[in-house]
């Protein structure tokens, strides 16, 4: 196994985090949005995560990992009547998304330390390389 392979492991799972992030982010942007109908109304999105395995030797464990899709929450949205609100159905109510904001503080937490957990990968295994070269002076 080439020493090389550390950085390019790392840095897939950083790119997975970061995509993460991004949609914890847009989660929380819209967790005040307002619609009139269930359709249009914004679901919280999560995304699914696939191992990337060694194509050349199936016995090598996964060497990466990609973001395979996002999923929408299949949990219920909430409806809340108020007639008086400009985006109101004809019956008065509005729906607001199924974002969790604890959830969402809790995913955004665990994502950033797992992105700063591959960037320490990174800088341990640069360290030991470059260390391995001083040997030799």
């Amino acid at each position: 196994m080439s020493m090389f392979k550390i950085f390019d492991t790392a840095a897939s799972g950083m790119s997975a985090q970061s995509l993460r992030l991004n949609l914890v982010a847009s989660n929380m942007a819209n967790v005040d949005a307002v619609s009139s109908s269930q359709e249009e109304t914004y679901r919280a999105r999560q995304p699914v995560f696939k191992a990337m395995l060694n194509q050349l030797n199936p016995d090598d464990p996964a060497v990466g990992v990609r973001m395979q899709g996002v999923l929408e929450s299949e949990a219920p949205l909430q409806m809340e009547y108020a007639p008086n609100h400009p985006m109101a159905n004809d019956d008065g109510y509005i729906f607001r998304p199924n974002v969790n904001m604890v959830e969402e503080m809790a995913n955004m937490i665990s994502a950033s330390r797992s992105y700063q957990s591959n960037v320490e990968v990174i800088n341990a295994a640069k360290q030991l390389m470059s260390a391995t070269l001083r040997m030799g002076e």
